[in-house]
């Protein structure tokens, strides 16, 4: 006689993200450099270099198996007009959320806090001649999104975005920024007679090496654009990147005849 018993056949309940939203399109540019789209909350209202806490769920604990968010601040690359959200990222391989987030794909779902804050916004300037982003690494995120914000150019005469990286693989999504910007449908026509981009490169050789640090120390950078009025008066200054390059710029937000500075990140 044939004993015979009921086999269950159970699924394990995949974890559903709080505050999930889709990813739409990622693009890798070096072994340290991506950037990824992931769909827009019908609710999320946010000024143009905002940034907001983005994630995944962290590997479930050893004894109780319960997992908890990876979340850190990550700037906003796409305007406040734009119907999708755009981030610009590092890859760090031992880095508790970006040793997860490098691998995302289409389809997959992160969690995004619908909760923007940040200081790199134009309300915090007030108008003047020319505004400066100056920015090395990822740190140009926030200026993607204000390069494409049509206020910047209602706002300045010029607008010039420094960009300093190692090599020029890592300048690329800075090249593809200037081209889709010059290109735009609602800014291209000012961002063509009025956006100056001058990328460097630290290691590898490019048409402009050096640091943005030394080249603002030694004139160099002024003398390539042809500017000699760089003043209070003139100029106004975001920067994100490096601690050195907070560092460096911070100082002049408090000379005798300042440069209103903004630095973060």
């Amino acid at each position: 006689m044939t004993e015979q018993s009921t086999v269950t056949l159970t699924t394990a309940t995949p974890v559903t993200l709080p505050d999930a939203q889709t990813v739409t399109e990622v693009e890798h540019y070096t072994d340290r450099l991506f950037r990824f789209r992931v769909t827009r909350p019908a609710s999320l209202r946010f000024r143009s270099g905002e940034f907001v806490m983005i994630g995944l769920m962290g590997d479930p604990d050893p004894v109780t198996g319960k997992q908890k968010p990876l979340l850190r601040a990550y700037s906003i690359a796409s305007p406040a007009w734009d119907e999708t959200l755009q981030f610009y990222s590092i890859k760090v391989e031992d880095g508790p959320l970006t040793s997860k987030l490098q691998h995302i794909k289409p389809g997959d779902q992160v969690i995004l806090r619908p909760k923007p804050v940040g200081t790199l916004v134009h309300d915090a300037l007030t108008p003047a001649k020319r505004i400066w982003f100056f920015s090395t690494g990822t740190g140009i995120a926030p200026f993607a999104s204000l390069l494409r914000e049509p206020e910047t150019y209602e706002r300045f005469e010029k607008v010039i975005l420094t960009h300093s990286c190692r090599d020029l693989a890592e300048l690329k999504f800075g090249q593809e920024l200037i081209e889709e910007t010059k290109n735009d449908i609602l800014v291209g026509e000012d961002a063509q007679s009025k956006l100056i981009y001058y990328p460097t490169t630290t290691r590898e050789t490019s048409a402009k090496m050096g640091r943005i640090t030394t080249l603002l120390e030694n004139g160099a950078l002024f003398a390539d654009l042809g500017i000699s009025d760089f003043n209070a008066e003139n100029d106004r200054a975001m920067v994100c990147g490096s601690m050195g390059l907070n560092t460096f710029l911070r100082p002049m937000a408090f000379a005798r005849e300042p440069i209103p500075i903004l630095a973060t990140m």
